[in-house]
């Protein structure tokens, strides 16, 4: 069962384009200070991608509390993906990784029909992306020294 609208946020997804130089500065900030220092994962988070790719953010009020980035079908997945996903290490416990998620996918789904999704996700995170309907399709894998898995949530007759 999706989670109940919360008054107190607000949630947009626009392309690159539309977001402000600050609004771009605070993403890279936030996915910074979690992928990479607090998960002890040196990469290069700024990977290319983010220019083509749709942004998805959770405020409450001015704060960033949740983020994810949407990319439409390319070379890695053949449909849309979620990734990028991630809550404000102090807004954990409130259930902002599912309402991100939900949001994404309610997102893709309300402008481009039914479609599949799918993921690259940490592996200790399959229990959480299967309630929301993804299931495994690889082996698991070295990324960045994290364990990940491949997902997909087929598309959905209406």
């Amino acid at each position: 069962m999706p989670l109940p609208p919360d008054p107190r946020l607000s949630v947009q997804l626009v392309p690159f384009e539309g977001l402000s130089g600050g609004e771009v500065y605070e993403i890279l900030a936030l996915r910074q200070r979690v992928f990479v220092v607090e998960q002890h994962c040196a990469y290069l988070d700024a990977d290319g991608l983010d220019g083509g790719a749709e942004h998805l953010s959770i405020r409450e009020g001015s704060e960033l509390v949740a983020y994810a980035r949407v990319l439409a079908p390319g070379p890695r997945f053949g449909t849309f993906a979620i990734g990028r996903v991630i809550v404000s290490p102090e807004r954990r416990g409130e259930q902002l990784g599912r309402r991100v998620m939900e949001e994404a996918i309610s997102r893709v789904l309300g402008a481009r029909g039914p479609v599949a999704l799918s993921l690259a996700a940490q592996a200790h995170l399959e229990p959480f992306y299967g309630s929301l309907g993804f299931v495994r399709t690889s082996e698991l894998y070295d990324e960045d020294g994290i364990p990940h898995i491949d997902m997909r949530r087929e598309a959905e007759s209406g």
